[in-house]
C-alpha cells in the first residue's frame, strides 16, 4: 500500500489508542505501578506485538520507524523556546559545578567507554561486526530513543542499516532497566541509611503509583498568552516549534547539497534553530507571549510518541541477529552505571549526593524523564534542590550532549573511533580531576 496521509493519521490514531490503554494499565495494574513503567514504553510493546512482527493485528504502515527521528527533532527545537533565563556559565559554575561536572564526566565516560570496546575488543569477539555497535550502548542508554533514532539514521545513511533498529534495542532495554534497577537502588538506599529524605518507599504519594494527580493537586497547564480572537494559545506555541523544525529539515537539505559526504542530525539543527527563534522573538518583543510550560508540554507529548514508535519499530529479526553482543553490551552497560552510582557519587558530590546520584543513573538508562522520575521517587516535594540544579546545569549539558552525538558516528565512519574515545575518556578524567580539586573543601565520601 502507498503511504499517504491518511497512513500517517492511521499510525497516530493507532499509537494514540496504545498510548490510551498503556495508561489505563498503569493507572490500574499493580505490579506496573509498582514498577513505575511510563504508559509509553507499555504502547510500544503492544504496538511491538500486536503489529505486522507479530500477531499483525494493527495495520501499521511500514513507515513507523521513521517518525522517532522527526519527533527527535521537535523535541529538541522545544528546549529554548520560550526560555527567559538569563544564564552565565560562570554563576552556573559557581552554584552547581559539581552537578555539571560529575553529570558531564558521567555521558562522556560512557561514550568513552563503549566506543573504545566497539572499535577494539568487540569485533574480536564477534566477527563482522560494524565497529559503531559499542556506540549504541550509550545512544540508547543516555541518550534514549531520540538519540537511537538520530544516531541510527546517521549510521544507516552510511551502510549499516540494522543500527536504528540496535539502538533502539538499547533504548528499550535501557529505558525499562533504568527504572527497575532505579527502584532496587532506591530501596536498598533507603533501606541502609543513604537517602536523605525518604526512609521508605511506601511513604510515596498514590499518584506516583498511579500516574494521576488528585483534583485537589492538579496544576495549571499554562497561561493564555494571545487572544484566541487571532489564534488559539496552543496553536501559537506548536507554530513556534514546527517553524524551528522546518527550517531545520530546510537547511539540512541544503547541507545535504553543499556538504553531501558529511551527515549533520537534523535534530542539532533544531536545537539551534530553535535558540534563534528565541533571540527573534526577543528582538520583535514577543518574547513575553510564550509560556514555556506549553512549549515544554509540546516536547514531552513528542518524547511519549517518540517512545512508543521507537518500541514498536524494533527490528525482531535484527535483535536476534545481535542477540548475544546486545545481551552482553547491556550488562556491561547496567555495571557501567551502577559502579558510578556507587563508586564516583558519594565521592563527588558535595550534598544530597544519593539524589543527584540516582538522578544521573536514571538519564544514563534511559532519559531526563527517567531521572526525573528516580528522583521524585526518593525526593517527593523536591526539597532538596537537585532538579533544580540538575535543571540550571542541564542547559550547558544540551551542548555536551549535542557535541558527543553529532560527532561520534561520524568519527566512528572516518576510522577515528579509536582516538576519540581517547580523548572523550581524558575529558572525562578532567571532568573529575577539576570537580575534586574546586570543590575539594566540600567533598567528603559519604558512605
Amino acid at each position: 500500500m502507498d503511504y499517504n496521509a491518511t497512513s500517517l493519521l492511521y499510525d497516530v490514531a493507532i499509537m494514540s489508542a496504545l498510548l490510551f490503554v498503556g495508561k489505563v494499565i498503569r493507572t490500574k495494574v499493580k505490579i506496573i505501578q509498582k514498577l513505575y513503567i511510563p504508559a509509553a514504553l507499555i504502547a510500544g510493546f503492544l504496538g511491538l506485538f500486536l503489529g505486522p512482527q507479530f500477531l499483525n493485528l494493527l495495520p501499521f504502515s511500514n513507515q513507523i520507524s521513521s517518525y522517532s527521528g522527526i519527533l527527535i527533532a521537535v523535541v529538541f527545537s522545544s528546549m529554548f523556546i520560550g526560555n527567559k533565563r538569563r544564564v552565565t556559565f560562570k554563576s552556573m559554575f559557581n552554584n552547581v559545578g559539581d552537578t555539571f561536572l560529575v553529570n558531564a564526566a558521567a555521558e562522556i565516560g560512557q561514550y568513552a567507554f563503549f566506543i573504545l570496546l566497539g572499535v577494539t575488543i568487540i569485533p574480536l569477539i564477534f566477527n563482522n561486526i560494524d565497529k559503531a555497535f559499542g556506540l549504541m550502548v550509550p545512544a540508547g542508554f543516555i541518550g534514549g530513543h531520540g538519540t537511537a533514532a538520530a544516531i541510527g539514521g546517521v549510521l544507516e545513511e552510511n551502510g549499516w542499516s540494522a543500527a536504528t533498529s540496535v539502538a533502539q534495542t538499547f533504548a528499550t532495554i535501557g529505558l525499562l532497566g533504568g527504572i527497575i534497577g532505579g527502584v532496587i537502588l532506591i530501596n536498598i538506599g533507603a533501606r541502609k541509611g543513604k537517602t536523605a529524605i525518604i526512609k521508605d518507599v511506601k511513604e510515596l504519594p498514590n499518584e506516583m503509583m498511579t500516574g494521576l494527580v488528585e483534583e485537589n493537586n492538579q496544576t495549571e497547564f499554562g497561561k493564555n498568552t494571545v487572544n484566541a480572537m487571532s489564534m488559539d494559545t496552543f496553536s501559537w506555541h506548536f507554530v513556534l516549534v514546527m517553524v524551528s523544525v522546518g527550517t531545520a529539515y530546510l537547511i539540512n537539505s541544503g547541507l545535504k547539497i553543499l556538504v553531501p559526504s558529511i551527515s549533520f542530525p537534523v535534530y542539532g539543527i533544531a536545537l539551534v534553530c530553535g535558540v534563534i527563534l528565541q533571540s527573534i522573538l526577543k528582538l520583535l518583543k514577543l518574547d513575553a507571549y510564550v509560556d514555556k510550560r506549553i512549549i515544554t508540554h509540546i516536547g514531552s507529548s513528542a518524547t511519549d510518541y517518540l517512545v512508543a514508535f521507537g518500541v514498536a519499530s524494533i527490528n525482531i529479526s535484527i535483535v536476534i541477529a545481535y542477540l548475544v553482543p546486545i545481551i552482553l553490551l547491556s550488562v556491561i552497560g547496567f555495571l557501567f552505571v551502577i559502579i558510578w552510582f556507587w563508586g564516583v557519587s558519594p565521592r563527588f558530590f558535595r550534598n544530597f549526593w544519593f539524589e543527584r546520584g540516582i538522578y544521573i543513573y536514571g538519564l544514563s538508562t534511559g532519559v531526563m524523564a527517567t531521572g526525573v522520575i528516580l528522583l521524585r521517587i526518593t525526593d517527593p516535594e523536591f526539597q532538596s534542590g537537585v532538579l533544580e540544579d540538575f535543571g540550571f546545569a542541564w542547559i550547558f549539558l544540551t551542548f555536551v550532549d549535542l557535541v558527543l552525538v553529532s560527532l561520534s558516528p561520524m568519527l566512528i565512519i572516518q576510522g577515528h573511533g579509536l582516538l576519540w574515545s581517547i580523548v572523550l575518556l581524558a575529558v572525562a578524567s578532567f571532568c573529575l580531576v577539576v570537580c575534586k580539586k574546586i570543590f575539594r573543601q566540600d567533598i567528603r565520601c559519604q558512605y
